[in-house]
């Protein structure tokens, strides 16, 4: 007879890709729930503070801690990327797991695009909108 602890030794092996990232996520919330909050150190974006313009990334941290206090209009206003990206990549995986690679290659070369010309758009005048803002 198997015991709870004896799974969960084995969960590793047995299911490399849920432990794994359930232990990211794990990580990753403890950064942002307390880690920023205790001590305020973030890391800063190399793009934004070497050149001052805003990466297709920047604001990201930020809409992620707004999405989990359920703020989806602040997260849309600091990255609206990720709105757009998360179901395209949803689908990329999708793909990828019923062997359907012609569409994952393609959807990989949308999101790259959208990247890019996000990153591009955010940067100019016309759409500085589009830029990391806080609402007040």
């Amino acid at each position: 007879m198997t015991t709870k602890w004896q799974y969960l030794k084995r969960l590793p092996q047995r299911h490399p890709k849920l432990f794994w990232g359930t232990m990211l996520g794990a990580g990753g919330l403890l950064y942002a729930k307390v880690w920023l909050p205790i001590t305020g150190l973030a890391i800063p974006c190399p793009i934004h503070t070497v050149t001052g313009l805003y990466c297709p990334g920047c604001g990201i941290t930020r809409a992620a801690l707004s999405l989990l206090e359920l703020d989806v209009h602040q997260a849309l206003r600091y990255n609206a990327l990720l709105f757009v990206l998360a179901p395209l990549f949803a689908l990329y995986v999708w793909a990828n797991a019923r062997k359907k690679r012609r569409y994952g290659g393609t959807l990989l070369i949308v999101m790259l695009v959208i990247t890019l010309l996000y990153g591009l758009a955010r940067n100019l005048p016309p759409w500085s909108y589009l830029a990391p803002t806080e609402l007040t």
